[in-house]
């Protein structure tokens, strides 16, 4: 499960709806994760987003600018967070991997939240475990 409070949620919509027509992405940091018993029942507060630039600048992909990225995970490291999360929009498309965000799933151990905004006055937000090219839903919680 992944729990951001509504600022945060609204502030990732907001980045998505500003990089229209390009997909938006960002890391989600927070502090280390509660796990269960099992992985999936792992619980990720998030307490920082990364709003991060979409180099592919399409509508159909996304890919971080790998030298910004390095920066952002120095600074969740020295400030004693962790990467919960990887996220991006969806501008015409439901909230679900394609086979795009599949290929590019390298840390398992992240959530993947993608943002919906095919209804434009209605984004989804929803995330997703992907593993070995599995892929398995996950709660999000917005409190």
């Amino acid at each position: 499960m992944i729990i951001l409070n509504k600022e945060l949620f609204e502030k990732i919509v907001k980045q998505c709806e500003k990089e229209l027509p390009y997909e938006a992405c960002g890391i989600l940091a927070g502090p280390p994760s509660c796990i269960g018993q099992n992985e999936e029942d792992s619980v990720r507060r998030v307490s920082k987003v990364y709003e991060m630039a979409n180099a592919d600048k399409s509508s159909a992909t996304f890919f971080m600018d790998p030298k910004e990225q390095l920066k952002v995970m120095k600074e969740i490291r020295n400030n004693g967070l962790e990467m919960l999360g990887i996220y991006h929009s969806h501008v015409a498309s439901e909230a679900y991997p394609s086979s795009h965000d599949i290929e590019l799933s390298f840390y398992p151990e992240v959530s993947y939240v993608i943002v919906s905004l095919r209804d434009r006055h209605n984004p989804s937000m929803r995330s997703f475990k992907i593993k070995d090219g599995k892929i398995a839903e996950e709660e999000v919680r917005i409190k």
